[in-house]
């Protein structure tokens, strides 16, 4: 049957050609490390380094642009149009390299909600990619497997280098959608990041059309006890896999879920956390599941000891693991949560140290910041990012959202109102200054305020509304100094950060004016807005 699938897809394996069909973790790592592409570190964990590209491309992506997906995806430099004839180009190409080469193919699934869920087959030229795939996406069941037909075929060919001038391609790597072939092709880049957003990027545009499902870039968990769910909306950086995975609480999953009209679900089966500077007190989790069947990208090991350097950014920032869902001691394995999101958290690193570390949103609010997305991009996520860069994302997760903003924030906002959820915005990014003056908050401090936020312990404080800023701000958190509340009182200079929050307020409207026309009037009001003059002068 995968034979069909891939000579259907236009793969047409030589005869001495080996194909490996869901091979055990242990078989993978051991073809992984036959045939060289990682080494085993002191936890068993495959260590593997990914070349020249350490990070997702996004001036590599492309959506092919066909008559049934022409009309509804937001077209731009983030969803940029790839013709249907340099498609056909790069496929022939691709599967002409394949063909000639083992393949290690794995049948897997995106949503754990079975009645959202779609299959997808993914074919790898390496045995660690195959292994990561097997981790990070939906193992299917042995039922599921035996009437296995998969909905979407993924081509991973890191070897094959794309010619720009005759494949249209903007570099040597590409990663291209086609909605109408059902078909991601990932080639020209080690960085298996990249097979897994595509993935996402898909569910992404299918959900919401076709099952009525709000996708989100977010982690999420639960409380045992009452069954309330948590999400955690942020991009790469602002700590989703490092927050979701508390204890005391269940975690769902680290990076990618559905709202329907009943659950939050996992789209995933894994999680991918970043390691730089991985501590075992602060993320033990994280620490205690890069072992055996994991899979580590560009950690600098030991020669001799085999022991893996957190602290050694040589090679990237953006140092990460892979690793099933499961390896979580307290993960709920079905990837269903009991109930509908109660709470809501917007994750932001802000590098200019203006936002304060938690705030109340209203749905207005809500729906702003999620349209809006401001963050920033930390080092080494993207190809090039060396320092914090503030920027603004919409939906917390841009680069892998095909509709239109709109309608993915019209959803939440229905979602908020029809379920009373409560939302706030929490900064893990600078205080008492920006990125090269300040210091990036405090985790322990961040712990306590989300935890404060999830119970509703916030609730019992007092609330200061900023002007400038448009939100509510809590002066007092269990566990936290009053003085890092009010991120004014933690700068040195009053006056400066008056003069980086005008300027921060004046970003936002001038964002929203360029990139969201139509965002309404009830739901622009609810952003910041400039003063003239500081209202604490």
């Amino acid at each position: 049957m995968v034979k069909d699938d891939l000579l259907r897809v236009g793969i047409n394996p030589w005869d001495n050609n080996s194909l490996f069909v869901d091979l055990a973790p242990a078989a993978l790592v051991e073809e992984a490390v036959d045939r060289h592409e990682g080494k085993l570190s002191s936890t068993g964990a495959l260590v593997c380094m990914t070349g020249a590209r350490s990070g997702r491309s996004p001036k590599d992506r492309f959506i092919v642009d066909t008559p049934e997906v022409h009309d509804r995806i937001a077209w731009g430099s983030v969803n940029q149009p790839f013709t249907v004839e340099n498609y056909a180009k790069v496929k022939r190409d691709v599967c002409q390299y394949l063909a000639d080469r083992d393949l290690f193919i794995t049948q897997a699934m995106a949503g754990a909600d079975r009645r959202h869920a779609r299959s997808f087959e993914i074919v790898c030229e390496r045995a660690s990619q195959a292994l990561f795939t097997q981790q990070l996406l939906i193992r299917p069941t042995e039922e599921e497997l035996r009437v296995y037909r998969p909905d979407w075929m993924v081509l991973a060919a890191p070897g094959f280098r794309c010619v720009p001038a005759y494949h249209g391609t903007k570099s040597e790597a590409c990663v291209l959608l086609n909605f109408r072939e059902k078909t991601i092709i990932v080639c020209g880049t080690g960085y298996s990041g990249e097979i897994k957003k595509a993935v996402f990027s898909v569910m992404n545009y299918l959900l919401p059309i076709e099952d009525n499902v709000l996708p989100m870039h977010c982690s999420c968990n639960m409380n045992p006890k009452t069954r309330g769910t948590t999400v955690f909306f942020g991009l790469s950086g602002t700590g989703k896999t490092t927050l979701s995975a508390a204890e005391g609480r269940l975690l769902i999953g680290d990076d990618e879920h559905g709202w329907s009209e009943d659950s939050g679900f996992n789209i995933e089966g894994g999680c991918y956390a970043k390691c730089i500077n991985l501590d075992p007190e602060s993320e033990p989790q994280i620490y205690n599941a890069i072992r055996f069947g994991s899979v580590v990208e560009n950690v600098i090991i030991d020669r001799s000891t085999r022991e893996p350097d957190y602290a050694d950014a040589t090679l990237t920032e953006n140092t990460r693991v892979g690793y099933p869902v499961t390896f979580i001691p307290n993960a709920v394995e079905d990837g269903m949560g009991s109930k509908v999101p109660d709470v809501v958290i917007f994750l932001t690193a802000d590098a200019f140290g203006v936002l304060p570390p938690i705030s109340r949103l209203d749905v207005n609010g809500a729906m702003y910041h999620f349209i809006t997305g401001f963050t920033s991009k930390v080092a080494g996520t993207e190809e090039g990012i060396k320092e914090p860069q503030p920027t603004f994302s919409s939906l917390f997760g841009e680069p892998f959202m095909p509709l239109d903003p709109m309608v993915y924030a019209k959803m939440l906002g229905e979602r908020i109102n029809r379920e009373g959820t409560r939302v706030y915005l929490i900064n893990t990014g600078w205080t008492g200054g920006p990125y090269g003056v300040g210091s990036r908050m405090k985790i322990r401090y961040t712990r306590k305020m989300v935890s404060a936020a999830m119970s509703g312990a916030i609730e019992e404080a007092e609330f200061v509304h900023d002007e400038r800023l448009n939100l509510d701000i809590p002066q007092s958190c269990p566990g936290v100094p009053a003085g890092v509340m009010n991120p004014r009182h933690t700068w040195d200079d009053p006056k400066a950060y008056d003069d980086a929050a005008e300027r921060l307020a004046k970003m936002f409207v001038d964002n929203a004016q360029q990139r969201h026309p139509g965002m309404s009037d009830e739901v622009r009001a609810a952003g910041p807005r400039p003063i003239t003059r500081s209202r604490h002068e």
